[in-house]
């Protein structure tokens, strides 16, 4: 039977006339469960639908050895024509070093020169020219940047719009420097174009 609070059967009420009482108790509990369940899915269906998919992850391109060694052949050829003796880095997009080359007679300073001008490249995301007119325009500070190396000759690698790269040249003139330089980049292109 019923104790005096409303919904609560004492133990020794289940006998076979107060049993359908504790039924419907059950059927009530497993119906608001279901209806609460209910909600709960079709709560999380429209807040998953008003939050747009998450979009996978990018494709990105990295600098393969193949296509550093492609560029240095092609930097080399250029400083080869013109009687240049140098040093050529090529980095990926975090600055670490994947294929150098020093031509014979190229000074021991270069083989430095040319790494730190390719990482700063890369790093900076921009060519070694640009932190060098900036330091001759009277902005000195650049010069207290960790990793700077603010002398032309380091080049960026972009494909796509992305810096995936970067090649650092040393032992001639600066220009010189980056016209070897450039001439790596040119064969990665032409060969991207091929493909």
């Amino acid at each position: 039977m019923p104790d005096r609070f409303s919904g609560i059967v004492r133990s020794d009420s289940f006998q076979s006339g107060t049993c359908r009482f504790s039924l419907h108790l059950k059927e009530s509990a497993s119906i608001l469960r279901n209806c609460l369940t209910t909600a709960l899915m079709l709560g999380m269906a429209c807040c998953a639908a008003a939050v747009p998919a998450a979009e996978p992850l990018p494709t990105k391109k990295v600098l393969t050895l193949a296509a550093a060694k492609e560029m240095a052949a092609a930097a080399e050829k250029h400083a080869a024509e013109n009687k240049w003796n140098v040093c050529i880095s090529i980095v990926d997009d975090s600055g670490a070093l994947i294929y150098f080359q020093r031509m014979d007679g190229t000074q021991v300073a270069s083989v430095a020169i040319s790494q730190g001008k390719a990482e700063t490249a890369a790093r900076f995301k921009r060519p070694t020219k640009a932190l060098e007119e900036a330091v001759m325009m009277g902005r000195t500070v650049v010069l207290a940047l960790p990793g700077v190396v603010p002398v032309e000759g380091g080049l960026p690698i972009v494909v796509d719009g992305n810096v995936i790269g970067a090649i650092g040249v040393s032992g001639v003139k600066s220009t010189e420097d980056a016209q070897v330089g450039q001439a790596g980049i040119d064969a990665l292109t032409k060969l991207i174009e091929k493909k």
